[in-house]
């Protein structure tokens, strides 16, 4: 243990913080990790481009093109980050020998990533793709007036159900199964009642099924607008909060799909006091969902400052969302990853009880005072034992790394 380590430990254990203790906690807590960073959401299937308000910018070069240059890219990635995480897939990341139509993909068709997994105690999640699609070219899937459209995205998602499913009993690891449309108008609509009834109807037909919740959670994932739906978009927040009240859904938070001004972090103690399960996209939304990567600024702060300070480690089902062409994009997975863990060891070095205690009391000069105090104290000393601990590069040092395999793999793609 290094002298400046042990001065840090030193000066947390002064206001009561357990500095191995929140180390220990930080390093057991997983984060998903979404693949479609590494290509651009184009997956396996061959698209040419994105559809349903999907949008990546940019044309950096070294982008994953296949299945083995994704996950070589992944390993660099996890070789960079501190603890063991789970890898969030999207079915058009199936791994088939010839196309097979999104409504009959099976378990069989995800075996390659359930090996990936098992060699490297990688958990995996999924998410049903209903977008960049013929069957979406208009916008609609779920809520969509015809039910031959209806019917294939209700079986893709019952499908993509029973991977869950398997992922879960494959690796021991509950797998989280996000369900996001894209469903919306551009104009204003002259029904917003009906569409809303055709999606809770498909809704309660695809989780009809019970599944074990060792195995399998199901979220369903609001938005305010996107590109193309500006005016009307099917699932909002006030219709997945109340879906999931049902009790057949966890309500997920992607803090990209809300107003400009409208935060998640206030979203989560509310949610907390009713639900068992709440689970998050974390990305960082400039002026609208523009999916930029996450960096270590005040609302990635107060996301995990709740999480901690609610005790909800194991109730926040934390994901990442983001994808940005324009740079290195190994480099934009690691300073995600990256910055989510050093908010959440931020947070778990805070004296939470302290501070409700003097809010409790009334006491809100040394409230104030003292959370801007702790603000200085030394959680860069910490970070950097983790990284040491974990045997990842301190600081900076995971930079040359990515600088090396730029220029040994990324640029001969």
């Amino acid at each position: 243990m290094s002298e400046i380590y042990e001065y840090a430990k030193q000066q947390y254990a002064a206001i009561g913080i357990d500095t191995e203790a929140a180390i220990e906690k930080l390093l057991a807590t997983r984060i998903s990790i979404h693949c479609w960073q590494g290509d651009d959401v184009n997956g396996f299937e061959g698209a040419s481009e994105l559809s349903g308000g999907i949008q990546a910018t940019g044309n950096y070069p070294g982008k994953a093109r296949n299945a083995e240059e994704l996950m070589a890219d992944i390993d660099k990635l996890l070789s960079l980050v501190p603890g063991i995480h789970k890898i969030n897939l999207h079915a058009s990341y199936a791994i088939t020998d010839e196309p097979v139509s999104r409504d009959k993909l099976e378990p069989k068709h995800f075996e390659k990533w359930v090996e990936f997994a098992k060699a490297r105690n990688l958990g995996l999640d999924i998410n049903p793709t209903l977008f960049s699609h013929p069957m979406a070219d208009d916008g609609l899937t779920l809520s969509h007036p015809d039910e031959k459209v209806r019917r294939f995205w209700i079986d893709h998602c019952k499908a993509m159900r029973k991977v869950g499913e398997y992922f879960g009993k494959e690796l021991g690891i509950t797998c989280v199964n996000n369900i996001w449309i894209p469903d919306g108008y551009k104009e204003v609509p002259a029904d917003r009642f009906g569409p809303r009834l055709r999606l809770k109807a498909a809704l309660d037909e695809i989780l009809s099924e019970e599944i074990d919740s060792k195995y399998l959670v199901d979220t369903v994932e609001s938005k305010v607008f996107g590109i193309g739906v500006e005016s009307y978009t099917v699932g909002s927040h006030e219709f997945y909060l109340n879906y999931a009240a049902t009790g057949k859904a966890v309500c997920l938070l992607d803090n990209g799909h809300y107003h400009p001004t409208e935060v998640v972090s206030d979203k989560i103690p509310s949610m907390l006091a009713f639900y068992d399960k709440v689970a998050l996209h974390v990305t960082r939304g400039v002026r609208w969902d523009s999916d930029h990567v996450v960096v270590f600024d005040d609302e990635l702060k107060e996301i995990a400052k709740e999480i901690v300070r609610c005790n909800a480690l194991d109730k926040v089902i934390i994901g990442l969302d983001y994808f940005d062409a324009s740079i290195n994009r190994v480099a934009a997975w690691v300073t995600g990853v990256r910055n989510m863990q050093k908010a959440l060891l931020f947070a778990l070095l805070l004296p939470h009880e302290q501070l409700k205690a003097y809010q409790d009391s009334g006491d809100f000069t040394h409230m104030l005072a003292m959370s801007e105090e702790y603000k200085f104290y030394p959680y860069t000393i910490v970070w950097d034992e983790v990284c040491k601990r974990a045997g990842v590069p301190v600081r900076e040092g995971w930079v040359a790394e990515i600088d090396k395999y730029e220029k040994e793999v990324l640029s001969l793609r």
